[in-house]
């Protein structure tokens, strides 16, 4: 744990044994914060916070930077902490990731600004400042980590607050890399702390009084709970909290590239475990065979195994907890559904890891478990559709709003629908990793706010105005 420039290698809470889940054995021991290394580092971030908010946007912008070109620099090393802790093969490229969302937020650094208002009926000076909130509490998840710090943590700090981050238990090492090369690339000491731990430890800090800001990543249970402690003492939270995107494939677009979208990205990249994945495939009829054998098609060949192998394709799922929990879901599953992929844990050398196959299920019931709840693990449900209203209806039926997809070369067709579609970001005939430049966040149950692009930068500003009378009433 680092609170200001001190590492901290013991917690009031105990341990926590890192276990790796391609091999399902104990790789370090992690100390466990809690209450009192919270209050520690929101103190540590609060003693920093004035020099950093009148610390110079210029500086404040080349400090980031720094961090940027370290995180690149590092990729290789954050690709093996993250097949370690995650078992997440090629996880090199989520330190680019990061690294762009550092250098997106460091060049926002210098470009806050406000406005000047009219007044009437008395004349005045009227004018509006954005002012950083002081300390922000970060709580990232597991399965994209990384990419989190970039997401939260650079405008955060862009804005001028001080930051306390608390990692995901099963993934700390990667947040812990990011701290030390914070402080080594200048960011004063106390402007980011990192506190491991448990959910006392998250309690914490979403209940201190001098933590102005929280933003989570995470499951829709934990944000109940942390919604409802920082109601206590009136704390804003901006929410991330998953979903379950559906993927709607037209006969008249590339059904083909939309199987592919699902196939891969619900069942193999991450083992699944992506909050915007295309878990949902909804598939005009006349082309259903046709796209459900293509997916078996893409399933077939993919290489499961060491995330170390520059050869494997999809690791483990990130602990026994999630294993079970997955394949409890797989098992309701099959009894209504027809499975034609995987169904099962991976044996023989893989025994030990919680590798679980690429799982595919047709003839999805839309109001079944496996329709409407995210299950965050390699599985895949197909449902046919006869027509646009029925997608649609189809696709907005569970109550998580944050990603949809759809697949026609009618662009009439796109846009109407893509209005219709009850999600924060809507993909046209393809998908990309979520870029720094635009605002990204659900709908509904998906969460509240935004991350990326300026809306992700005010959602650490705070707003005032100063009001000058310049005459009389």
């Amino acid at each position: 744990m680092l609170i200001s420039d001190k590492w901290l290698s013991h917690g009031s809470a105990g341990t926590f044994d890192l276990i790796d889940p391609s091999t399902g054995l104990r790789v370090t021991e992690v100390p466990m914060g809690g209450p009192n290394e919270a209050g520690k580092a929101v103190a540590a971030a609060s003693a920093a916070a004035p020099a950093w908010r009148r610390f110079p946007p210029h500086k404040r912008r080349d400090l980031l930077l720094r961090l940027a070109d370290l995180i690149s620099a590092n990729r290789d090393l954050f690709g093996t902490v993250a097949a370690v802790e995650q078992g997440l093969p090629g996880g090199s490229i989520y330190a680019r990731h990061c690294a762009e969302w550092v250098r997106y937020y460091a060049g926002w650094s210098e470009k806050i600004h406000g406005t000047v208002n009219p007044s009437y009926p008395v004349d005045a000076l009227a004018y509006v400042v954005k002012e950083p909130y002081g300390v922000v509490a970060v709580i990232t998840p597991f399965n994209e980590s990384l990419s989190a710090l970039g997401m939260k943590v650079a405008p955060a700090l862009a804005a001028g607050n001080c930051v306390v981050v608390k990692p995901p238990e099963q993934t700390p090492l990667q947040t812990t890399l990011f701290a030390r090369l914070a402080l080594e690339a200048g960011i004063p000491p106390g402007v980011l702390n990192v506190i491991t731990g448990g959910p006392a430890a998250g309690e914490a800090l979403v209940r201190h009084a001098d933590v102005r800001k929280v933003s989570f990543t995470g499951g829709i249970r934990t944000a109940r709970a942390i919604l409802k402690a920082a109601a206590e003492t009136v704390t804003p939270v901006v929410t991330e909290l998953g979903g379950k995107s559906a993927n709607i494939v037209f006969a008249d677009g590339d059904w083909q590239a939309g199987a592919r979208l699902s196939a891969m990205n619900a069942c193999v990249n991450i083992a699944g475990q992506g909050c915007m994945f295309p878990t949902r495939l909804l598939v005009e009829e006349s082309v259903h065979d046709a796209v459900v054998e293509e997916v078996r098609r893409l399933l077939a060949p993919v290489t499961i195994g060491d995330p170390a192998d520059d050869a494997t394709e999809m690791g483990p799922v990130i602990d026994r907890t999630a294993m079970d929990r997955i394949m409890g879901v797989i098992e309701r599953a099959a009894t209504h559904s027809k499975l034609i992929v995987g169904g099962k844990r991976r044996g023989g050398d893989l025994a030990d890891g919680f590798f679980i196959e690429p799982t595919v299920f047709d003839d999805v019931d839309p109001d079944s478990e496996l329709a409407r709840e995210e299950v965050f693990g390699p599985v895949l449900a197909i449902t046919s559709f006869r027509d646009d209203a029925e997608a649609v209806a189809i696709a907005n039926g569970s109550e998580a709003g944050l990603a949809a997809y759809l697949y026609t070369d009618n662009l009439r067709r796109a846009h109407s629908i893509a209005r219709e579609l009850e999600a924060g970001t809507v993909g046209i005939n393809g998908m990309t990793t979520v870029p720094p430049t635009f605002p990204f966040g659900g709908y509904k149950q998906s969460g509240v706010g935004r991350e990326g692009g300026q809306d992700g930068l005010l959602e650490f500003l705070q707003t005032k105005t100063v009001y000058v009378p310049l005459g009389e009433a």
